[in-house]
């Protein structure tokens, strides 16, 4: 099997501090000649003269998922289309490609604090693939990633005030939604679900979770006030 490597150009995405690129693993991989999985993998490289010892933690969490998703595509994935293929060659069905893509957005990029969400799709067959988003907020000055807990402060808890944002914006729109969206909401809530922009910090849920396949991976900004902290505050704060 091989895999070719090819490094982006510096996003524009950047401040004076801290700079990214994007490095790409991509193969389509062959039984019997066939190609039965398709992957791209891209992933971030950061570089900052501020923070060289955080900066190369993260780069190293980020190339070890980045390896990781690739081993997987070239094992479990591939041993799937393998077993995939060869029922479809014994019952005369038509051979279908397995994808697989995995690519991060660089959200916010301010002071000592990236933070950034990742998607990574697959498809395996039937009308149409799956998407998973995870996401990080990184303070490069204390070396640690950010939790949703120190960025809502709001009372009388951040997750009673989180949910009613969502569910005052999900008012507007509610034909986007499944009928019981107040007990999903409640339900799925994942304190790791969200990210920072340059307006406010974004909680989102997974493809299904509130609402059906077509409304995608639903997004709520909650914009930065006296009890949602704009992270770039944090930088340098013991």
């Amino acid at each position: 099997m091989s895999f070719n490597i090819g490094l982006g150009e510096v996003m524009r995405l950047a401040t004076n501090q801290i700079t990214c690129s994007t490095k790409t693993l991509q193969d389509k991989l062959k039984y019997n000649g066939v190609v039965l999985v398709d992957y791209t993998i891209e992933y971030p490289v950061f570089c900052s003269s501020c923070y060289k010892t955080c900066v190369t933690t993260v780069n190293e969490f980020y190339r070890n998922r980045a390896l990781e998703f690739r081993r997987y595509c070239e094992t479990e994935l591939f041993d799937s289309a393998v077993a995939q293929y060869k029922d479809a060659i014994l019952n005369s069905f038509p051979v279908r490609v397995f994808e697989a893509l995995s690519v991060f957005v660089m959200t916010y990029m301010c002071g000592c604090i990236i933070s950034l969400y990742n998607d990574r799709y697959e498809y395996t067959g039937g009308a149409h693939g799956n998407t998973l988003r995870e996401s990080q907020t990184w303070d490069l000055s204390h070396c640690g990633v950010i939790d949703l807990a120190t960025l809502a402060t709001c009372q009388p808890d951040f997750k009673t005030y989180i949910l009613s944002v969502v569910e005052q914006q999900i008012k507007k729109e509610p034909d986007l939604y499944f009928e019981n969206y107040q007990e999903l909401i409640a339900q799925t809530f994942s304190e790791q679900n969200f990210y920072a922009r340059k307006k406010g910090i974004v909680i989102y849920f997974q493809q299904y979770d509130i609402a059906p396949y077509s409304s995608g991976i639903r997004e709520f900004l909650l914009p930065y006030s006296n009890c949602v902290v704009n992270p770039k505050t944090l930088c340098g704060a013991s």
